[in-house]
């Protein structure tokens, strides 16, 4: 435990009716001798005036006292929870930090050091202890809802779980070890290849929901892309519901990235307009479609447009198919998953229906999506991608044709599939060593096969130290430091 008693304002900066400040530390019974003169009953709310070391009065609130290790740190806590003005506030910290004395050092905090402290005195793990930061910064109800599942231990509790797999699969495979006259028959009377593939199949499942929590914290880039005049800042402006990107008629009207947020059922996209993408001799195009490249590199998932009325590409010297061929390629040349390209067919409420069908409206509004596909299919015979995306969708920007099911994708792939599934917070941190996890137990099941079991041992040992590191059971001075160092103070 740390010998610094540490303070902080623990609420919001700007100006509001109540703000709290945060005392924790071996020296808070000082404090409150200092700043109350008196004590206080522990965990009741009692009114109090805040003094400094002189006496004076700088507010007036409510006072809580936790003594530790019952408390958010562990050690002994104060907040007092005062008018929430900028210079009340500090003043309360300033008659805080008068108190200290050679027996009692008192510092500001630093960020997250609140957080820290817990993580450090067992109250919380490193998973959440980490989504308490997730939990302050939540854009949605949903990403909010997800960190407060993580923050009560649901994540921790897979984690745990799958340590648990771990650890007996390991005591099995190194016994294996100690009788190597024997080891094919442990070997079977253990079911350690059936063993290790549950355990394979344990962490694809904690991987899918932790990629769907990730997505719900970071929020969802979706990039749209194509050639000129397809419709993208239509399809922009009709997602948004509102006016966001300018729509005309002549091909290259944007001519640089156009962003904005929007929320789908509590999930947050962030939608980027690009350039059209074709041969040009304008400097000024020439900028914006580089720069559409840059987004495509930074995409979680792409729009890729297609005029359905039209497919070949308007107005320059790269055809569709080479066009949509290349965005593909730098796509997956940048680590991206085909899954993650999606096909949009644009303007498909002009496109003719067949003789003696439904028109294509009503077809859609009658679940048949299927035959709409079949007939554009036909109808795009010769172009490529249609069996290499994760989804093709014809939509029409200007009636709103399809637009529910493209956001129930999004939806979909933005974190939540249905109402009731469960979704825990997550980071890019945790999915990094899952993936490695996952990546050691693939490598153990090769070993296994060619009976090499020390190898064996050591991916599972591998495996197990990717899993604790989530949890913090082992971690680096350096991980905390970054992980700690992006919350807010007063947390």
């Amino acid at each position: 435990m740390s010998s610094d008693t540490i303070v902080a304002i623990a609420t919001a900066t700007t100006p509001g009716a109540v703000g709290v400040v945060r005392v924790s530390g071996l020296g808070v019974r000082h404090v409150m001798a200092v700043v109350l003169s008196s004590d206080l009953t522990p965990r009741h709310a009692s009114l109090r005036s805040f003094h400094d070391v002189s006496g004076e009065v700088v507010d007036q609130g409510l006072a809580i006292f936790f003594p530790g290790p019952n408390s958010f740190t562990g050690e002994d806590v104060l907040e007092l929870q005062g008018h929430g003005g900028t210079a009340v506030l500090d003043r309360v910290v300033c008659a805080c930090l008068s108190a200290q004395c050679a027996d009692w050092p008192i510092r500001l905090a630093e960020p997250g050091e609140f957080s820290k402290r817990a993580f450090l005195n067992d109250r919380l793990d490193l998973i959440q202890a980490e989504a308490v930061s997730d939990l302050v910064a939540a854009r949605s109800h949903a990403a909010a809802k997800a960190a407060l599942l993580s923050l009560q231990g649901g994540f921790s509790r897979e984690v745990q779980a799958l340590q648990s797999q771990l650890v007996d699969l390991r005591m099995r495979v190194e016994a294996c070890l100690d009788f190597p006259d024997e080891e094919q028959e442990f070997l079977v009377r253990e079911a350690v290849a059936q063993r290790l593939m549950a355990l394979s199949q344990a962490v694809d499942r904690v991987l899918l929901v932790s990629g769907r929590g990730v997505a719900l914290r970071d929020g969802l880039r979706v990039v749209l892309v194509g050639p000129p005049n397809v419709g993208k800042s239509s399809l922009l402006n009709a997602l948004a519901e509102q006016e966001v990107a300018i729509v005309t008629s002549v091909a290259g009207t944007t001519r640089d990235r156009i962003q904005h947020e929007i929320v789908i059922e509590g999930i947050t996209v962030q939608l980027t307009d690009t350039a059209g993408i074709r041969d040009s001799h304008d400097t000024v195009e020439l900028l914006g479609i580089d720069r559409t490249w840059q987004a495509v590199a930074q995409a979680d998932v792409l729009l890729m447009l297609r005029d359905a009325s039209d497919t070949p590409a308007q107005g320059g010297g790269v055809g569709t198919t080479a066009l949509e061929e290349a965005v593909r390629s730098a796509w997956l040349a940048g680590g991206g998953g085909p899954q993650d390209v999606w096909l949009i067919h644009n303007k498909a409420d002009l496109l003719p229906a067949a003789a003696g069908s439904t028109p294509i409206e009503a077809r859609h509004e009658k679940g048949m999506l299927e035959q709409v596909s079949e007939q554009v299919s036909e109808q795009t015979s010769g172009q490529v991608l249609e069996q290499t995306v994760g989804v093709q969708l014809w939509v029409s920007a200007t009636t709103g044709l399809g637009l529910s099911g493209l956001r129930s994708h999004l939806r979909s792939r933005g974190g939540l599939m249905g109402q009731s599934e469960t979704v825990w917070g997550a980071r890019r941190r945790h999915l990094d060593a899952l993936e490695k996890t996952q990546s050691d137990i693939c490598l153990g099941q090769d070993h296994l096969r060619e009976s090499e079991l020390e190898l064996l041992a050591e991916r599972l040992r591998l495996a197990q130290g990717h899993l604790s590191g989530l949890t913090g059971d082992f971690h680096s001075d350096d991980l905390l430091g970054v992980i700690f160092g992006s919350f807010c103070i007063g947390k």
